[in-house]
């Protein structure tokens, strides 16, 4: 089977998610600074260089547009999916409740260009940022489920095999439930200046066994992964910490996962 779709790159092969303006496009948030709020109004435009909002984009993954929003310490994941109001302005609801700086990715496609352009949200109060949790093969998805992830060591510049095998009270799930036209969805940051890496699993949906990806890891590093899979009825989401290569030193206080969890609105 061939591998989803990879995390978009520019025309200077950097990783997608590190500029707010890319290829003749720019995200244009209407409001960067926030009170916090479970039910925050997100709404931003995608403007072309002549200022213009770009309305026509194109459908992938059954979406027109994917908002991934992430604090900038990795907790308070969430994957939205906004609707385009009559103004050219995309908007939906986020919980910006935990006070810190957000990142805010838009991953889209328009004419046949796929995209991925971020911006920064902030959200006053005080802010206790929580260290980056430490490498485990074993991640909680919450209500008693549970995800093993299995793989080669990671190497930079090449695909690297994922198999994440979802448990639940110890048990192994049978088949998950096609989410976004896949059996799970896949975010992978990079430390320190959250380089976006979107991923989709091999195979077609409906698969029986492990869910599973190739992931290419442009440079050594640490990486924080987001699985994201469907069952019953729920969609889940389990926070992995992946090292890649020779770092350096570690960081301190990694002492597992942080208290605030990574699930967010999880959907």
């Amino acid at each position: 089977a061939q591998a989803g779709g990879q995390g978009h790159a520019d025309h200077g092969g950097l990783p997608g998610g590190l500029a707010a303006a890319q290829s003749g496009y720019r995200i244009a948030p209407l409001t960067t600074i926030f009170e916090p709020d479970h039910d925050a109004r997100l709404r931003f435009r995608i403007l072309t260089d002549a200022g213009e909002p770009v309305r026509d984009y194109d459908v992938t993954h059954e979406r027109r547009m994917h908002v991934i929003l992430v604090r900038r310490d990795f907790t308070r994941f969430q994957h939205l999916h906004p609707r385009l109001a009559d103004d050219g302005a995309w908007e939906t609801e986020a919980d910006l409740s935990e006070a810190g700086t957000y990142r805010l990715f838009a991953d889209f496609s328009t004419g046949g260009q796929p995209l991925t352009l971020a911006s920064d949200l902030f959200v006053r109060g005080d802010f206790h940022p929580a260290p980056l949790p430490a490498p485990a093969r074993t991640a909680s998805a919450g209500d008693g489920y549970e995800v093993v992830l299995r793989g080669s060591e990671p190497r930079t510049g090449e695909p690297t095999p994922l198999r994440f095998d979802v448990r639940r009270d110890g048990k192994a799930v049978g088949p998950v439930e096609p989410y976004l036209g896949a059996d799970g969805h896949l975010v992978a940051l990079r430390e320190h200046d959250q380089a976006f890496l979107h991923t989709h699993p091999e195979g077609e949906a409906g698969g029986s066994g492990p869910i599973t990806f190739e992931v290419t890891y442009p440079t050594p590093g640490r990486y924080r992964l987001y699985l994201q899979f469907k069952h019953e009825g729920a969609v889940r989401t389990a926070a992995f910490t992946r090292v890649v290569g020779e770092v350096g030193a570690a960081p301190r206080a990694q002492t597992g996962e942080h208290p605030h969890g990574d699930t967010g609105h999880g959907h």
